[in-house]
């Protein structure tokens, strides 16, 4: 199975999994899919950046019983992520591109959930690696990438966002998604006034969901970098 084919329907509940066994509170997480409204909900009450990117593939939430105290969701994410790995494809990887849990879980719970979506993905589809980001902005270093065995690559790119008046800044796949094109000139045709919006440079981190790909990267792995008090919400 493919990126481009897999839903979250295609994952099945997903349980705590293999390894050291956890403190009773983060045994009590529980990671299911989640119908995209659902993840949108919370992702653009309580995530920071207060938005779903366009493009978004799965939607998982994170569960203690039956209340639901997070949310992660991956998707396309960079025109250029599958450029980093050699012959690989958009159909070849996802971008974690939000990832958001209570404060009230307990400590280590971003971990836990991150080991169990990666156990998941490796065994229920064909996606070879995926990517993620953690906002330099935001003072976020990728400490929780870190902890769960990701490569880091360095600075990501600084693509700037795009502005069409609304007062709601978007990535330019999100702005395509939308409306069909993320072209200035497009939208100036519309009688709509585009801004872009600089950003600066994001960590950026890759895991090979099939170690066999690892020898394909093609830029340098590179010492973590390091903050104190990153919060993971990312």
């Amino acid at each position: 199975m493919g990126a481009a084919s897999v839903t979250g329907s295609t994952i099945p509940i997903l349980g705590v999994g293999a390894g050291s066994i956890p403190s009773a509170a983060l045994h009590d997480l529980q990671v299911r899919p989640v119908p995209m409204r659902i993840a949108k909900i919370v992702i653009e009450r309580d995530h920071y950046l207060h938005s779903l990117p366009g493009g978004t593939k799965l939607a998982f939430g994170v569960f203690v019983q039956s209340s639901l105290q997070g949310a992660v969701t991956l998707g396309v994410g960079p025109y250029n992520g599958p450029l980093l790995v050699a012959g690989a494809t958009s159909d070849d990887c996802l971008t974690l591109t939000r990832l958001w849990l209570s404060a009230n879980l307990p400590r280590n719970s971003e971990s836990r959930v991150l080991g169990i979506i990666l156990r998941s993905l490796r065994r229920h589809t064909d996606l070879k690696f995926l990517l993620t980001y953690a906002d330099l902005s935001e003072g976020h270093v990728g400490t929780i990438y870190q902890a769960t065995g990701w490569l880091y690559t360095g600075l990501s790119e600084a693509m700037p966002l795009y502005d069409i008046g609304d007062g709601k800044v978007r990535h330019s796949r999100s702005l395509a998604h939308a409306y069909g094109s993320h072209s200035i000139a497009h939208f100036r045709q519309h009688g709509i006034e585009v801004e872009l919006v600089a950003q600066r440079p994001k960590h950026r981190y890759l895991y090979f969901l099939d170690p066999s790909w690892r020898q394909r990267l093609l830029v340098p792995v590179l010492i973590y970098p390091k903050k104190e008090d990153d919060d993971g919400n990312h």
